[in-house]
């Protein structure tokens, strides 16, 4: 790179000074903020009076025009543009041969000047893409690539990359790094300006297919997930804007931490949600499962238990049926019915399409008859017997309506119905481990589970088809049952997903041994798995010492290799004199373990950033007792970290996809110890271990784990 790479504002010179090439790209950044704002005041100015129908049509074009209003915001202290692309060639099929080359400001949205030519080019545009493609081995016709450093919203560096100088040494950019690993203060941020070229190609994979991306803490996989619904929605809006799109969290801790990255990047519409949300209006969840009961429920098996118990419903027809109209009477007999019964549930219709079916299929038959003996009967007429007395009492008696929430709660509560139903499938035991020890009365007053909620939906779409979406993106998705995934497979059986996770952090009972087995579960077989092995967040000497658990954890999983050296980025410290309370894995503590604790959140305080204190559950109020007689303000997961509240107490089972510049772990024996085995125990500390961008400080009193040491 060339000697300017760290031009700072200091060493610039006044900022109308011809020859100030940083003069000149604030002067265009100040430009494009101004025809930024001249965009936004159009949109305010339109006037809709006189273009509108009725007041519906008006709420809607309001509504968009509202929403336009607010993608075109102009974030203070988010860069407009962040990079600059100089070709050798004039872009696009129809320029002419040899014609000279372009230059175009890459940024998070598109913004025209007041003759409609561009000053700044979505990032998600085609002529962007070789911002993050282009190499000196495949320059992409690019000349020049310019990276800009930002402080405050202010403009202050820029350093550039000559792709076609071949004596231009090759040198890691020093923007590209300060932006990686800026201290971060509130929710989740883009990576827009750092995507890298591995995680451009998943971005960008089309909508037609189904992604997986398997990747390590710091990988920036969630950030990839993200990024790609953002692209999906540039390059298919319309078909998106049809179908719609989702994207699922583990818990409303993480969506919170998430949810402005779209908005960032001008996408209002992205819904998000967690599993329990996606099945809450089919239950009111207000119990909880032991862990062997939410395995059984959780499992793919339990899809054919509901199937059978929904399908012994039907009973084949005892009598024919006679269908009276004026003086005539019309007679189907039961062979026929059981006919069209057998064949209805030979093409395993979904068993409400059936149910409506059947009655048409009589009055068809009734029809047959009529036009043998004469008569002309038409739609209408068969639509009338359809709806007659005697063949709406022949559908209930042979295909009667099935209420989804009652089949689940018979299921759960009457063992001889649910034996009949799982017989080969369920074990003895593990159909004790599913029924209810105090069998609800009715459906209102079931204390009904999380995993049964998704038991009744999956009872709901063998009723009536899910509505599906154009796409949905599904992150810690390694933690999913099968039922689970089935539920989420649902909401995408018509479009595509985005599967985020990582294997080696699956801290549930039933968590994914492998992504084949989830994306089968999940009805996408055919999707693409990606791994993401390169750490562009977590410190190198902070992921070296997680993996030391990978062996016990997840078996054959490449470690994640980090690109970012931080000497002295870890810390792990005994504290001496400290007699375990007795709890199992040392979770207890006494006084002077929270003293040290609250000493090194203290410590981690005089750096910049945010700060995370992660502990295992049963240790979370202690150490919220301490921090309060020592006078700190903390913060939950999920709440806003800002310049005066930058310290989080965080419960060991909430960390999973959180990040803090600097994390101060407590007692890692107690994190393990908390959970009901060791492998989720060990994989629940490689989470808690891996939180940290800048700095980790582990202290315990107890011995550490073996496989630490």
């Amino acid at each position: 790179m060339p000697a300017h790479e760290a031009t700072t504002g200091t060493e610039a010179a006044a900022p109308g000074a011809a020859g100030d090439p940083l003069a000149r790209e604030r002067a265009h950044l100040a430009a494009s903020r101004a025809a930024l704002r001249a965009m936004r005041e159009d949109v305010q100015a339109l006037d809709i009076r006189d273009v509108t129908a009725n007041w519906v049509n008006a709420a809607v074009l309001q509504a968009q025009i509202d929403d336009r209003i607010k993608a075109l915001a102009d974030l203070a202290h988010t860069p407009l543009f962040f990079g600059r692309l100089d070709y050798l060639h004039a872009v696009g099929a129809e320029a002419a041969e040899g014609a000279e080359g372009e230059r175009f400001y890459i940024g998070r949205r598109h913004v025209h000047d007041a003759h409609g030519d561009p000053m700044v080019i979505d990032w998600r545009a085609p002529v962007s893409q070789p911002f993050y493609q282009a190499s000196r081995n495949n320059p992409l016709d690019v000349d020049q690539r310019r990276r800009f450093g930002y402080t405050g919203g202010e403009l202050t560096a820029y350093e550039d990359e000559h792709l076609s100088d071949p004596d231009e040494a090759e040198q890691t950019s020093k923007l590209l790094q300060a932006e990686i690993e800026r201290p971060r203060v509130g929710p989740m941020r883009d990576i827009v300006a750092t995507i890298q070229p591995e995680q451009d190609e998943i971005v960008r994979s089309g909508l037609g297919g189904t992604v997986c991306v398997q990747g390590g803490p710091g990988t920036g996989k969630t950030a990839v997930g993200l990024h790609r619904v953002a692209y999906l929605l540039y390059a298919h809006r319309e078909r998106l804007a049809r179908t719609g799109t989702l994207v699922i969290g583990p818990n409303r801790s993480f969506l919170h931490y998430i949810e402005q990255v779209l908005p960032a990047l001008g996408e209002l519409e992205v819904k998000q949600a967690t599993v329990e949300d996606l099945v809450a209006g089919r239950a009111e969840v207000r119990g909880t499962d032991e862990a062997p009961a939410a395995v059984v429920k959780g499992d793919a098996r339990m899809a054919e238990v509901l199937r059978r118990a929904i399908r012994s419903h039907v009973t084949p027809p005892a009598e024919p049926v006679v269908v009276v109209r004026g003086s005539r009477r019309w007679r189907v007999p039961a062979y026929e019915i059981e006919e069209m019964v057998t064949e209805l549930l030979a093409r395993d219709m979904r068993y409400g399409a059936a149910h409506e079916a059947l009655p048409q299929r009589i009055a068809h038959a009734v029809l047959v008859r009529m036009e043998e003996a004469g008569e002309a009967p038409d739609d209408r007429v068969q639509n009338a017997v359809a709806r007659n007395p005697a063949v709406k009492a022949a559908v209930k008696a042979i295909w009667p309506a099935v209420d989804p929430a009652k089949l689940v709660l018979r299921l759960l509560t009457d063992a001889d119905f649910l034996a009949t139903h799982a017989d080969g499938l369920l074990t003895e035991e593990e159909r004790k481990h599913i029924l209810m020890v105090k069998p609800a009365r009715s459906v209102k007053s079931a204390r009904w589970t999380a995993a049964d909620a998704v038991l009744i939906d999956e009872a709901s779409d063998l009723v009536a088809r899910t509505h599906s979406l154009g796409h949905v993106v599904v992150d810690e998705a390694q933690d999913l049952s099968p039922m689970q995934y089935r539920a989420v497979g649902r909401r995408c059986s018509t479009g595509s997903a985005t599967v985020l996770g990582d294997l080696a952090q699956g801290t549930t009972p039933w968590s994914t041994r492998s992504w084949e087995q989830a994306l089968f579960h999940l009805g996408k077989q055919d999707a693409v798995v990606e791994e993401l092995t390169a750490g562009f967040r977590v410190p190198r000497e902070v992921i070296a010492y997680a993996s030391r658990l990978l062996p016990a954890i997840a078996p054959g999983l490449a470690p994640v290799e980090s690109v970012r050296e931080a000497p002295g980025s870890l810390t792990v410290r005994a504290v001496t004199g400290v007699v375990p309370d007795g709890d199992e894995g040392g979770a207890g503590g006494s006084g002077g373990l929270d003293a040290a604790v609250v000493a090194a959140c203290e410590e981690s305080l005089g750096h910049e950033g945010s700060i995370g204190l992660i502990a295992a559950d049963a240790r979370v109020p202690a150490l919220a007792a301490a921090l309060t007689a020592a006078g700190h303000h903390y913060l939950s997961p999920g709440e806003e970290t800002s310049a005066r509240s930058r310290l989080t107490l965080v419960p060991a089972s909430l960390a999973k996809g959180l990040e803090y510049d600097y994390v101060v772990l407590d007692e890692p024996a107690a994190v393990v110890g908390g959970e009901p085995d060791e492998r989720t125990g060990l994989r629940r500390l490689y989470v808690a271990l891996t939180r940290a961008v800048s700095g980790l400080t582990v202290l315990h009193a107890a011995p550490l784990p073996a496989q630490l040491v």
